[in-house]
């Protein structure tokens, strides 16, 4: 049984700790994507294939009826392109390229931000910052055809570095919420760039 003082040092120590998740490629849409392209580059590739050959790789369809040049080779480059690229995006969520973690420490006074990403030396970057070298939380929105909404940790070296995840911008009361709650955690002030 836990007593109330260990319970009250265990949410003391919570306290003094907080640790956010990075998606990296393994969201929703890129499950989606990939399959859509793989489904879409394969389906171009038998075609292409099915006109070449002269026999129906693909059921339900009447392809190979149609000429090689120029129907055919079109196919199949693009059905090779697209498989490539839904290959690629597949290798990406598998190794979770861009996932990873920020790390705020109060009890050890570090800042650890921890990323993955892709095979070889540097697969895994992981930076970390004593807490009293921090200036700011800074705060990039921008809004238009291509929107920014990004969380930057400003170093005293007039350093940037990025916080939140890269894709699809966050709503702007949750950046906002996320970097005020961030700022006050630290001691620091937030601004807006």
């Amino acid at each position: 049984m836990i007593s109330e003082k260990n319970l009250q040092i265990d949410l003391n120590f919570r306290k003094m700790i907080q640790q956010e998740t990075i998606v990296g490629s393994r969201r929703l849409s890129n499950y989606i994507w990939a399959t859509l392209i793989f489904i879409g580059g394969t389906s171009f590739l038998l075609a292409g294939l099915s006109i070449y050959w002269k026999i129906e790789l693909l059921p339900f369809t009447q392809v190979s009826n149609l000429l090689f040049f120029p129907q055919g080779i079109i196919m199949i480059f693009y059905g090779t392109a697209a498989t490539s690229f839904s290959i690629f995006l597949w290798f990406m969520i598998i190794l979770n390229i861009g996932g990873g973690y920020n790390k705020f420490d109060k009890l050890n006074g570090l800042i650890t931000i921890f990323r993955l990403g892709f095979p070889g030396r540097n697969r895994k970057i992981l930076l970390t910052y004593p807490i009293k070298d921090v200036e700011a939380i800074q705060v990039n929105i921008r809004n238009g055809l291509n929107p920014k909404r990004e969380i930057y940790l400003k170093i005293k070296d007039n350093r940037e570095i990025p916080l939140t995840r890269v894709g699809q911008p966050l709503i702007l009361t949750e950046i906002e919420d996320k970097a005020a709650n961030l700022a006050k955690f630290l001691d620091v002030i937030l601004e807006r760039k």
